[in-house]
């Protein structure tokens, strides 16, 4: 089985693609999406969502990306899908799933699936404009107000082109709401032809079980599970090789281990983000974290009215003895043991040793200015409102 990390907008950027790919037992990431609206992106738009497109398309261990794009325009889609494909990302993905009001509001993400016409129209163009060796895929949910047109959208995505699908096991107006309907997905991946990957509501090994009984899909998309627990997807690839029904025996990250990822995040965002936001970064993935670590909780109340990036970072690593900060957080850390007996790992267990591996952020060495140096759209206009304040 493959499993894929999600795009999520707001949280899932570049800068934690690096540390949950370093985790282990993700097979390929897609970037979190980039806004096509009525006009040709430069490259440098590209290069901010997705810097590991300076690293061959890869994250620095080695985990390949897909961009995506969002729009609804096929003629500007297809256009921007063959610059993005000039830069040599590991395939095109397009959105029809973001739920967002003000994504919807402008005829983007899961509105689309009201109109399964359109969305043959823009894979079709899109197809059209890449390379013919070029995936493309597409990122759906199950509709908007309700699931009536599912297979329909499905259809229409696969007649167009799409070599393979990711369907959210909910439609727009359920949203994130409990529960995600994995049997649904699999009506889907029987009315087409192509691969279908589920997604939705996997927190546990136990959810992800379920979720391949109930879809019969083979492959599974991570979001929000990952980044509460960064072992998931090492515990899930367990689960199938052993075949264990008890959650309890899964292999799991220790509070140890995870501090170690979050010091090398903490290098990341110190490294690319600019400090007013830094902070903010810290405290989104802990608060995630406390889904799954009662350690975090305690730290999240500790630290949530804490604003200095670095009095915040040198707290909540107090506990993590000097070896492991100075330590290695190349490939391999927690995949090792897991490498000779997972033989379809793909390549997060067969990745290079850590020396021959770019350093921290090395892969951003070609994005010099700190308007495109990993700085999120409303970051940079929060910034730009914070200074017209100060200027009046």
């Amino acid at each position: 089985m493959n499993l894929l990390l999600a795009p999520m907008e707001g949280l899932l950027d570049f800068t934690l693609r690096d540390v949950l790919t370093r985790a282990g037992g993700i097979h390929r990431c897609v970037s979190e999406f980039i806004r096509i609206t009525d006009m040709l992106l430069p490259e440098r738009v590209y290069e901010r969502v997705m810097p590991e497109l300076a690293n061959g398309g890869f994250t620095p261990v080695g985990i390949p990306v897909r961009g995506q794009l969002l729009g609804s325009d096929p003629a500007c889609l297809a256009d921007n899908a063959a610059r993005l494909v000039s830069l040599s990302p590991h395939g095109v993905d397009l959105n029809f799933g973001c739920p967002a009001k003000i994504v919807n509001r402008h005829g983007g993400g899961a509105s689309l699936l009201d109109d399964p016409e359109l969305l043959h129209r823009i894979l079709a163009e899109v197809r059209r404009s890449v390379p013919a060796g070029t995936v493309v895929s597409a990122k759906m949910r199950l509709g908007t107000q309700d699931d009536s047109r599912a297979l329909d959208c499905a259809r229409a995505l696969a007649d167009g082109g799409a070599m393979e699908i990711v369907v959210h096991g909910r439609t727009k107006l359920q949203g994130y709401r409990p529960p995600a309907y994995w049997a649904r997905i699999g009506e889907v991946r029987e009315a087409v032809k192509v691969p279908v990957i589920a997604n939705g509501e996997i927190w546990r090994v136990a959810d992800a079980r379920r979720c391949l009984a109930e879809s019969g899909c083979r492959d599974l998309m991570l979001g929000r599970g990952q980044v509460a627990d960064p072992g998931l997807a090492l515990a899930i690839l367990h689960d199938q090789l052993v075949g264990d029904a008890d959650d309890a025996r899964a292999p799991t990250l220790s509070w140890p281990e995870v501090l170690q990822l979050f010091a090398a995040y903490w290098d990341i965002v110190r490294a690319h983000i600019v400090p007013r936001y830094q902070a903010g970064r810290l405290k989104q993935w802990l608060q995630h974290l406390r889904r799954r670590y009662p350690e975090a909780e305690r730290a999240y109340q500790a630290l949530r009215t804490e604003q200095d990036a670095e009095r915040l970072a040198t707290t909540l690593l107090a506990e993590l003895p000097q070896a492991c900060l100075a330590g290695p957080m190349g490939a391999g850390r927690y995949t090792a043991g897991f490498a000779a007996a997972l033989p379809h790992a793909g390549k997060s267990a067969q990745l290079p040793p850590p020396e021959s591996l770019p350093a921290n952020g090395r892969f951003l060495q070609g994005i010099q200015s700190e308007r495109h140096r990993g700085v999120r759209p409303e970051e940079r206009a929060a910034e730009r409102a914070g200074a017209a304040a100060q200027d009046a």
